[in-house]
């Protein structure tokens, strides 16, 4: 039952669509990672290269809790706002990922 004056919130679409980008920017950021690590480790074995493979393999971890924290929680029929701190993560997490790819390539 519903308040007096408020309507039934009908999300449509928008969850799904929500959870299927979410799901596509973990895939992107896997494939980033993966030939990040890739790269990295095809050189000397030098304890830069492991050090630099050891953080994005770290950086993708956290980026995958954040967005699977996430994705659960829009299965919810009602589901939270983003909070600042998990936007900043995933946001952090992203641009650490974008900075490795662009080291090792260069």
């Amino acid at each position: 039952m519903t308040r007096p004056g408020t309507a039934a919130r009908d999300a449509g679409l928008q969850p799904e669509r929500t959870r299927l980008a979410w799901r596509r920017t973990t895939l992107a950021c896997s494939v980033t990672a993966v030939l990040a690590l890739r790269q990295a480790l095809r050189g000397t074995g030098s304890p830069l290269e492991v050090t630099g493979a050891s953080l994005i393999a770290l950086i993708w971890v956290a980026f995958l809790w954040v967005a699977h924290r996430r994705i659960r929680q829009l299965a919810a029929a009602r589901p939270p706002v983003l909070s600042h701190g998990v936007a900043a993560g995933a946001v952090a997490c992203t641009v650490a990922l974008a900075v490795f790819a662009m080291t090792v390539i260069v």
